[in-house]
């Protein structure tokens, strides 16, 4: 699980291509050693850009990232050895066999050979009957299995999963999700980049969101849905209404197709919600409902609300 000590610190990074376009702009983030941290963002928002200079594949405009401790320039090997990359393309020779290419990937770093490891990780990614095949033969999903091998194979502290299940379907999504609390649970760090919310917020302990290059919040993910998470009331009614009454007319307050339910938006975090005095004018206008319900929003909505407003 995380502890306190940062396993990855970037202090104010900026990366500035040619063309002076600025991909990444005063970048200060710390990711915590045992912790699954998501990096949410729309496309060419920045954050295949940092993954690669983190893992040394890109070189920064100005600013630094410490690795462990090491610096991941000047110590670039002691960094990239602790660290293991699943790149958004698959990226292996299609006519190596499965075993064979990941045993390579640990031979790369220095590693020495440990069948019984390559064992294990082919087996947990249920890729040990297809030990033999070339890749090429595989199906996608297969292969981005393959991928994850390769980069756990010379036993990483750090494991970058940049857009990991693109493309792969539930059920291979499922098995990765188990498969990247196990890792956490043995103590590596995890960081990983999504399109799919529903993938941060069902596994990550922290979010961070950047756009545009730069970090707009970084925040515990229970604590970002609790303080910028949006609630709603949704009143049952016992009759039907054809219209919402002038009395209770406002922004927050919209009726169900079926005219039978009327949602109550309201913002968690204000002390003063609103419910108490939309209750009341439902009891001066003599509505009569047969049962609440309280509704918290998504991480999506969070997000696509919090990249909107900027």
């Amino acid at each position: 699980m995380k502890n306190n000590f940062p396993v990855i610190s970037i202090k104010e990074l900026n990366k500035i291509y040619n063309s002076k376009f600025q991909a990444l702009k005063n970048i200060n983030l710390d990711i915590y050693r045992g912790e699954i941290f998501a990096l949410l963002g729309p496309n060419g928002a920045g954050k295949t850009t940092l993954i690669n200079i983190i893992c040394g594949i890109a070189n920064p405009s100005s600013g630094t990232v410490t690795v462990d401790g090491f610096d991941s320039i000047k110590e670039y090997r002691k960094t990239r050895s602790k660290i293991g990359l699943v790149p958004q393309e698959l990226a292996t020779d299609m006519f190596e066999k499965v075993w064979n290419t990941v045993s390579l990937s640990r031979g790369i770093f220095g590693k020495s050979p440990n069948p019984v490891l390559i064992e294990k990780i082919l087996k947990d990614l249920t890729l040990f009957h297809k030990k033999d095949n070339m890749i090429r033969e595989l199906s996608g999903g297969m292969k981005r299995r393959v991928m994850i091998a390769k980069a756990l194979s010379h036993e990483p502290a750090i494991l970058f999963l940049d857009e990991p299940t693109a493309g792969v379907d539930v059920e291979l999504r499922r098995e990765m999700w188990d498969l990247v609390r196990q890792l956490r649970d043995t103590g590596v760090t995890v960081i990983l980049t999504t399109h799919y919310i529903e993938e941060a917020e069902e596994m990550a302990d922290r979010i961070g969101v950047i756009n545009s290059g730069s970090i707009l919040l970084v925040e515990d993910k229970l604590t970002l849905m609790k303080r910028l998470g949006r609630k709603q009331l949704i009143v049952s009614l016992l009759s039907k209404l054809e219209t919402i009454p002038d009395l209770l007319q406002s922004e927050f307050v919209t009726l169900s197709e079926d005219g039978f339910h009327l949602n109550f938006t309201f913002e968690s975090k204000d002390e003063n919600t609103g419910v108490s005095e939309f209750l009341k004018k439902l009891t001066q206008l003599e509505i009569e409902f047969r049962d609440l319900e309280t509704k918290q929003s998504s991480l999506e909505e969070i997000f696509v609300n919090l990249v909107g407003n900027r």
